[in-house]
């Protein structure tokens, strides 16, 4: 009767779940995929490495140059003293002027004034550099004493007339009014130009004190002033100073 009645009394029992055996893992819920994520990625390291390769070969093709250390004014020509050569990416794109190229480029001139620190192109140069309204290039030859030492393209100085026509100018001018008065404002070491620019002087060798020729410089006036350079300096009476400006 006993074993009856627990049997009965379990019967209306409701049967304890089953608990998970130690080590088993809970099923967890699928993740959700992104497809549109990945390909963006994968899209981004493609570029990343294509413009890394591009780099690479960009570097690989670098082309020696011509880049400006000294300025050169409008109408000045390139000399072993104010360029230098550099190496760039080549770009077809722009007219570099290349080291190879020096020699023709000497002969060309600037078409407008070059600041120091630009890569040469080919547009900076012509056959004709033109001058500007107003103004002209006069030429000289100059002896030594006649020019300060160190003078370059680009300089601005002064030009004097000097010379053994200083006296007859002064005596010239007590016994004729007309002819004095232009003898006196061409002599007696008076100025020619207030300021010029010097486009061109031959360089010179280094460690030579004194030259044995003369030294051919182009000066860039204003036009009302060109001839009486010209004349003074067809005389050999003409001397530079430099003046500020440089």
């Amino acid at each position: 009767m006993k074993i009856q009645e627990r049997t009965g009394a379990g019967a209306g029992r409701a049967a304890a779940p089953a608990q998970p055996s130690v080590g088993e893992r809970l099923p967890t819920p699928p993740r959700e995929r992104k497809p549109a994520l990945a390909a963006l990625a994968v899209l981004l390291i493609l570029v990343g490495a294509l413009g890394a390769t591009m780099l690479v070969l960009q570097a690989g093709e670098r082309i020696e140059v011509v880049k400006v250390t000294k300025e050169i004014p409008a109408g000045g020509s390139v000399t072993n003293d104010n360029v230098t050569s550099v190496m760039v990416a080549q770009d077809s794109g722009i007219h570099y002027v290349e080291w190879s190229q020096l020699a023709a480029l000497k002969k060309l001139k600037a078409v407008n004034t070059i600041p120091p620190g630009v890569v040469a192109v080919g547009e900076m140069f012509g056959d004709d550099a033109g001058v500007q309204a107003g103004k002209a290039t006069v030429g000289l030859s100059l002896k030594a004493g006649q020019y300060p030492s160190g003078l370059e393209a680009g300089d601005t100085v002064a030009a004097y007339r000097v010379g053994s026509d200083t006296n007859s100018s002064n005596s010239n001018s007590n016994s004729n009014t007309s002819t004095g008065n232009s003898s006196a404002s061409a002599g007696g070491g008076s100025v020619i130009v207030e300021q010029a620019r010097v486009s061109y002087v031959q360089p010179q060798k280094s460690g030579d004190l004194v030259s044995s020729t003369n030294l051919p410089v182009t000066l860039t006036v204003d036009s009302d002033k060109a001839a009486s350079l010209a004349q003074a300096a067809s005389d050999g009476e003409v001397a530079l100073v430099l003046v500020s400006g440089n």
